[in-house]
């Protein structure tokens, strides 16, 4: 029963941490502990992705698919909060915009949006609509799928960035919000593990070839992230999620046609 609920608080800090969710009182929060649950972060995208399934599947009862899929993208950012939406503007300004490694992290914790970062999110929150709008035109019930591996997966490959890079700090580290820094192998190993799961189970042909995908994108933007600021921010951890949904949908596009 110990480990059981230590598991549960894993899992319930991961969730509080990146959903609007509110997590059980009993539930407290250290950096150990958020360092630990990083190990469900696979788990939390399989609850967004769920949640905007779900959403989808019964709006589409009585509305126009491409309206359910606006409702499903809502039910994310309100789930969420735009957390990851956040972070890809916050990327997009601070690489954009900035000229030394300082000056991006500066501009990364600045509160106000800039032109990068509008750019950013208008289009990649367009191109999501776009592509789920293109796969309900194929098969309405791959949307469901396209959901739930994307999330779930998108977070997979952000989180598995802790494991391989630095975390990069600035001189006003201590005002950001609390991230996890440290990811051991277990740690990692269990986090893939749930996304080989959601990936086996959604019965996708091209399963092995959006797995291969992934793991090129995530070594662009490691190259990236290293050559720019050496190492990952939680904005950069929130853009990965980001651009991997997006490959996600993507790539079961390109296998759909």
């Amino acid at each position: 029963m110990h480990v059981l609920r230590q598991q549960l608080t894993l899992f319930f800090i991961a969730m509080g941490f990146f959903t609007r969710i509110p997590m059980p009182t009993w539930v407290k929060v250290d950096g150990e502990s958020l360092n630990k649950a990083n190990r469900y972060f696979g788990l939390i995208g399989l609850l967004v992705g769920g949640i905007c399934a779900l959403v989808y599947e019964i709006t589409r009862g009585f509305l126009p698919v491409s309206v359910s899929i606006i409702f499903a993208m809502i039910a994310g950012l309100v789930v969420t909060g735009g957390f990851h939406e956040d972070g890809l503007a916050d990327t997009a300004d601070g690489l954009g915009g900035g000229w030394s490694v300082a000056d991006k992290l500066k501009i990364m914790k600045d509160s106000r949006i800039g032109t990068y970062g509008a750019l950013a999110l208008v289009m990649g929150l367009m191109l999501k609509f776009i592509l789920l709008s293109e796969l309900a035109l194929y098969n309405p019930d791959l949307v469901v799928t396209a959901l739930i591996v994307g999330h779930t997966l998108s977070r997979v490959t952000a989180a598995s960035l802790i494991f391989s890079q630095s975390y990069v700090r600035d001189d006003d580290s201590s005002k950001s919000k609390p991230l996890a820094q440290n990811q051991t192998v277990n740690e990692l190993l269990i986090l893939l593990a749930t996304g080989v799961l959601v990936l086996w189970c959604s019965g996708l042909s091209g399963a092995l070839y959006i797995a291969i995908g992934l793991v090129l994108l995530r070594w662009g933007l490691i190259y990236l992230f290293h050559r720019q600021i050496g190492g990952y921010t939680g904005d950069t951890l929130g853009a990965t999620q980001q651009l991997a949904e997006l490959a996600c949908y993507l790539m079961l596009l390109g296998f759909s046609l």
